[in-house]
C-alpha cells in the first residue's frame, strides 16, 4: 500500500507509533458497544474500518459467530499485528486484519451486512465521500455504524495539554483537531445527509474514563491521536509537557476525564423489485 494523502500518512504514523499503549485505554468499551446497536445476525458479513486493534471488530466476530466474517481493515500495520493476536487468544478464526485504505478498498457494492467505523471518519478530509463509499457497500437491510467523539474530549486535561504544548511549540497547539467536525449530534447527522443516507439513528452518549493515578494520563495521550504531537515535540520538550500535565492533575485532582461519543446507525431499504 502506498500511501500519497497527507492526512493519511499521518494517520499510519501516529497510530504505528501509538500501539504499544492503545490498549491501555477504552476503546473496547466503544467498540462494543457500537457493536451492540447492530444486532448482527450468526453467519453475516462484516466490514471494520479503521480497526486498531480490534475492539470493534472483535466483537463483531464474536457475535456472527464461526458462520459470518469480519475483515478488519486499517492503515498501521502495528495495530493489525496486535488485533491478530488478540483474535487468536479468544480462538477466533472468522476475522480477517488487512492493511489497507478504507476509502479505496474496491469491493462491490451491497457486499456486506453490516459496516462499522468507529472514531475514524474525521480522519479524511472528504468525510462525505467516505460516508457515501461505505454505504454503497451495505447490503439491503444491512447497516452502517459510524461512532465518533462527542464535545469536550478528555477535558479537563485535554485544555491543559494544549497549554502546556503551546509554550513548548505553538505551532504544535491544536487550534483545530480533525475530530472537531463531528463533535455533535447534528453534524453528524448532517454527514450522513450531505452522503445521500436517509434515516439514521444518531444518539449522543456521555462518557468517563477513571485515571487512577495522573500517569493514566499519559498513557491515554501515547495511545491515542495525541501521539503524532509527542513524536513533533520530540523526548526533552515532551517530557516537559508530561511534567506539566501530571502536575496539574495532582494539584487539581483529576481523577477522570471525558470520552462522551456519538454514535449513528442507518439501515439501508430493502431493494426495490
Amino acid at each position: 500500500m502506498n500511501l500519497t494523502d497527507p492526512a493519511k500518512i499521518r494517520a499510519a504514523t501516529t497510530y504505528n507509533a501509538a500501539a504499544d499503549n492503545y490498549d491501555a485505554g477504552f476503546w473496547d468499551r466503544y467498540g462494543r458497544s457500537t457493536v451492540a446497536r447492530l444486532n448482527l445476525s450468526r453467519g453475516a458479513r462484516v466490514l471494520d474500518v479503521a480497526c486498531g486493534t480490534g475492539a470493534s471488530a472483535l466483537a463483531a466476530a464474536e457475535a456472527v459467530g464461526s458462520d459470518g466474517r469480519v475483515v478488519a481493515v486499517d492503515l498501521a500495520e502495528k495495530m493489525l499485528q496486535r488485533g491478530r493476536v488478540k483474535a487468536s487468544a479468544l480462538g477466533l478464526s472468522n476475522i480477517e486484519f488487512r492493511l489497507g485504505d478504507m476509502t479505496a478498498l474496491g469491493y462491490p457494492d451491497r457486499h456486506f451486512d453490516a459496516v462499522i467505523c468507529v472514531f475514524g471518519v474525521f480522519f479524511v478530509p472528504d468525510m462525505k465521500a467516505l460516508v457515501a463509499e461505505l454505504w454503497r457497500m451495505v447490503k439491503p437491510r444491512g447497516t452502517l455504524a459510524i461512532t465518533t467523539w462527542g464535545a469536550r474530549l478528555f477535558e479537563p486535561m485535554y485544555s491543559r495539554w494544549n497549554e502546556a504544548v503551546r509554550t513548548e511549540r505553538p505551532d504544535l497547539a491544536a487550534a483545530f483537531s480533525p475530530w472537531d467536525r463531528t463533535m455533535e449530534p447534528e453534524a453528524v447527522a448532517r454527514l450522513f445527509e450531505d452522503a445521500a443516507v436517509a434515516a439514521v439513528d444518531v444518539v449522543a452518549e456521555s462518557g468517563t474514563q477513571r485515571l487512577s493515578t495522573p500517569d493514566d494520563w499519559w498513557t491515554i495521550v501515547l495511545g491515542s491521536g495525541l501521539r503524532w504531537t509527542v513524536e513533533q515535540l520530540g523526548p526533552e520538550a515532551a517530557e516537559r509537557v508530561k511534567r506539566h500535565n501530571l502536575a496539574w492533575a495532582r494539584t487539581n485532582a483529576v481523577g477522570a476525564v471525558e470520552t462522551n461519543v456519538i454514535y449513528a446507525v442507518a439501515t439501508k431499504p430493502a431493494a426495490v423489485p
